[in-house]
């Protein structure tokens, strides 16, 4: 008998005694429903990302991957970002693939106070980046990634120039971390 006869037979059981209607319904939703979902989970196709580890083809492509300079402060730490995440046993010996990237900065001011002062703002973080074949010069990838975060605007001037900078960091990792995952999942394609 396999586990979904099993299973159906229980439900079936289960239906066939007088149980009262909004027991029979808390009960499939605790124990049934989670149990069905595991069972047909495998059947889909799910596979982990990085199965292999660092041997693994994902790993192994991500650590080809060589980040084009890229200018200003922001271009620095997104750079560095990218650095870290996708070599993260050392530099890429023999790169194959070159990641061009080109930023768009923003900060926006949002709230304004009684005074017509600005008292929040928002910055913006926005990469469009292309996935280059060293070896044909070909783009095999093509995509972009951003993210927002806010910023209280306080009376100190250097308060509010370090919330900046904060989110900036902040908002590098974020796109970093965007950015890796897309170039994994071209990776991961066979």
């Amino acid at each position: 008998m396999t586990r979904f006869e099993a299973i159906w037979e229980c439900v079936l059981r289960m239906a066939s005694e007088p149980i009262p209607r909004n027991a029979l319904v808390r009960a499939f939703r605790q124990s049934l429903l989670p149990l069905l979902a595991c069972l047909l989970l495998p059947g889909c196709g799910l596979q982990p990302l990085y199965g292999g580890g660092s041997a693994g083809p994902v790993r192994t492509m991500l650590s080809q991957v060589d980040v084009a300079p890229i200018s200003g402060q922001d271009g620095w730490l997104l750079q560095s970002a990218l650095r870290d995440r996708l070599q993260a046993s050392g530099e890429a010996a023999s790169p194959r693939y070159r990641l061009d990237i080109r930023l768009d900065d923003r900060i926006t001011g949002l709230g304004v106070s009684r005074d017509d002062a600005v008292s929040r703002e928002k910055r913006s973080l926005r990469a469009r980046y292309q996935l280059v074949d060293i070896a044909t010069g070909q783009v095999v990838l093509d995509a972009t990634a951003g993210s927002d975060a806010g910023i209280d605007v306080v009376g100190s001037e250097y308060a509010t120039i370090a919330g900046e900078r904060s989110a900036l960091e902040r908002l590098s990792g974020i796109v970093a971390d965007q950015i890796v995952a897309r170039v994994a999942r071209y990776a991961q394609k066979p």
